[in-house]
């Protein structure tokens, strides 16, 4: 008798990757309680890239893993929805679309030519420039499954994001006192130049709570624009995929329902429900902590699969990619509120 195959998606299959996951996640939320300005998803890379270097997994975890840093990733980003009331964040929203929207061009413009300049590949480029447009970790997460990049790719975009995360928690409130700005002024550029939202809300109360508040609103806002981004990125790859196809010679059609991130359709859903207040005030804190959790198992996962040898090899390129999106992001924003008066 031949043995029963076991799909790679059965429980039995992916738990031992996906609980390996989970432990270094809550080891990982753990330490982010410690120390607060490195945070949970930071930790859950980088002991996914210890443990990865120091004993690797074995091909059993293999299947929990992949899952991991997928799936549950995908899962993460719809949970991030409940987070994010659409009416609440309209006004401001408006507000600081012109600055959002220069910022997130500078972006990618500066991602793209600094990132050809250097010799940096274009996945990876486009990850440094969506987490640095968007919102750091979580934006990475939402494209990963559309563009398919490696797992060290992924581990190194995230680990440059969030290096320039740190460094602007303790630069910007300084700099905003050192330029006298105003709170508003002041949110407005943490909201649009900050790449995480945990690091936005640190240093926008930082400098005061008018501040802060006005921080998390416009980084809110600027959090739903990875749903218009997403659907290019997945049009681009339909678009390379068909050309492929035609130069190929092969017959297999390309079906655009394929690639196209339906996760970013839950993600809207989730804030509609939020926006329509059929989420109970009680269980928020739940769903959030939830999202939580769930992006850093999914980081701990990618952290498992990334081959560390590989980044190293990388070399300072990605580095100085995000340092100089990083910085043209910032002044960009500076710029623009300075050009329609609202420093």
């Amino acid at each position: 008798m031949h043995a029963a195959v076991v799909s790679p998606t059965h429980p039995r299959t992916v738990l031992p990757g996906l609980a390996l996951a989970a432990v270094l996640a809550m080891a990982a939320l753990l330490l982010g309680r410690w120390l607060p300005l490195i945070g949970g998803p930071v930790f859950g890379m980088v002991l996914g890239l210890l443990l990865r270097s120091v004993l690797a997994p074995g091909a059993r975890f293999a299947p929990g893993i992949a899952f991991a840093s997928t799936t549950v990733l995908q899962a993460s980003v719809i949970l991030l929805g409940f987070g994010l009331s659409l009416d609440q964040v309209v006004a401001t929203g408006l507000r600081s679309l012109s600055v959002t929207v220069v910022t997130l061009s500078v972006a990618f413009f500066s991602a793209w030519t600094l990132g050809r300049w250097l010799g940096v590949h274009d996945k990876l480029k486009i990850l440094v420039g969506v987490g640095t447009a968007i919102c750091g970790a979580s934006a990475i997460a939402a494209v990963t499954p559309i563009i398919q990049p490696d797992e060290h790719d992924t581990a190194y975009a995230i680990t440059t994001i969030f290096l320039f995360n740190i460094v602007a928690v303790l630069l910007f409130p300084l700099l905003g006192h050192l330029l006298h700005m105003s709170d508003p002024g002041f949110g407005l550029w943490a909201g649009t130049a900050i790449n995480d939202t945990s690091s936005v809300v640190a240093a926008g109360y930082s400098f005061s709570k008018a501040a802060g508040d006005y921080a998390t609103i416009v980084k809110l806002t600027r959090a739903t624009l990875i749903i218009p981004v997403c659907l290019v990125l997945a049009l681009v790859a339909a678009i390379r995929a068909r050309r492929q196809r035609q130069l190929d010679g092969s017959t297999r059609q390309f079906s655009l329902r394929r690639i196209f991130p339906w996760f970013i359709l839950g993600f809207l859903l989730a804030s509609a429900v939020r926006t329509a207040g059929l989420i109970p005030t009680l269980i928020q804190p739940d769903l959030h902590m939830a999202a939580e959790f769930l992006i850093v198992v999914a980081l701990a996962a990618i952290g498992l699969s990334a081959n560390l040898r590989r980044m190293i090899a990388s070399g300072p390129r990605p580095i100085l990619l995000g340092l100089g999106v990083w910085i043209a992001v910032a002044s960009a924003s500076l710029l623009m509120q300075w050009v329609i008066g609202q420093l």
